[in-house]
């Protein structure tokens, strides 16, 4: 023995989530009849229906509100560095894992718009690849007439999936009573970033999908296909309001892989919508609607 003695290893404390609930943010913006023609013509509808005073389709408003960090702010993984707003969770992987909306009326084109946006809860869990932590934000969003919607964000923090592993994902039951098939491409993930603008690389820089995160190519965002199940029941119903929207994201949509946009009705004021990507369910939701 040499009489040396090495002294413990010093592990990172845990990061006190507490005082983070509670913790509010507002924030201003104007419903841009431009950026609202630029969504309208990444989902392939037609701009010119977007007039100024028309009425926003639900779901758009993730468009607007858009972070404004500097480029000396950004993250290594393309989003503004941990803290702030939300607290500095010491895990690598992020991702809006769904959420829940009441829609009380439109916004539309041209509005000023408030939001408030309030954490409920930070929890920490365990997850197959190890810890998770969800993180609830809450946004109240107000035009000139009051409170239009009032949402619910669940983000969670985890480690990076192993790239041996099965994509998350369980078989889908049942059958459709509508929906349509879409195939995602680096272009249309390129656009909604830019329009949202979200600089997470693993909507548009494959390398670092692949390399760092371990996915197996660009992932489609959970908001834009959250978007395009809605618009695929507002296609196949044009006559109804949509009152609220929960969604669940419950496994990976890829650039590379075509799925589907299916729903079925539940009743007279309901639908169950879901994704479809080859057998897999990625994504759940329902809808209430008048």
């Amino acid at each position: 023995m040499n009489g040396h003695i090495e002294a413990p290893c010093e592990q990172s404390p845990v990061l006190d989530l507490n005082p983070w609930v509670g913790r509010e943010e507002q924030r201003s913006d104007r419903i841009d009849q431009r950026i609202a023609q630029a969504l309208a013509a990444t989902l392939d509808l037609d701009p010119e229906a977007f007039a100024v005073g028309a009425e926003l389709p639900p779901l758009w408003h993730w468009v607007y509100f858009t972070p404004s960090a500097r480029r000396s702010e950004i993250g290594a993984d393309g989003h503004p560095q941990r803290g702030g707003f939300l607290p500095p969770v010491d895990l690598p992987n992020r991702m809006w894992a769904g959420g829940r909306l009441t829609f009380t009326q439109p916004l539309r084109v041209g509005e000023a718009v408030e939001r408030t946006s309030r954490i409920l809860r930070c929890e920490r869990k365990s997850g197959r690849n190890g810890e998770l932590v969800f993180v609830t934000v809450q946004h109240r969003v107000s035009g000139q007439r009051g409170v239009c919607l009032v949402e619910e964000q669940d983000i969670v923090y985890r480690q990076p999936s192993v790239g041996t592993a099965p994509l998350a994902g369980s078989p889908v039951q049942g059958c459709a009573e509508f929906g349509t098939r879409l195939q995602p491409d680096p272009v249309l993930l390129f656009r909604y970033s830019a329009l949202t603008f979200n600089a997470h690389r693993i909507h548009y820089d494959q390398p670092y999908a692949t390399a760092e995160e371990g996915y197996p190519g660009l992932v489609v965002h959970g908001p834009l296909a959250a978007t395009l199940l809605l618009e695929a029941f507002r296609a196949a119903h044009p006559a109804r309001r949509v009152r609220q929207f929960c969604f669940r994201a419950v496994g990976p949509l890829f650039a590379t892989t075509a799925f589907d946009l299916c729903g079925e009705l539940t009743g007279p004021h309901g639908a169950a919508l879901w994704t479809d990507c080859e057998g897999r369910l990625t994504m759940k939701a329902d809808v209430t609607f008048d």
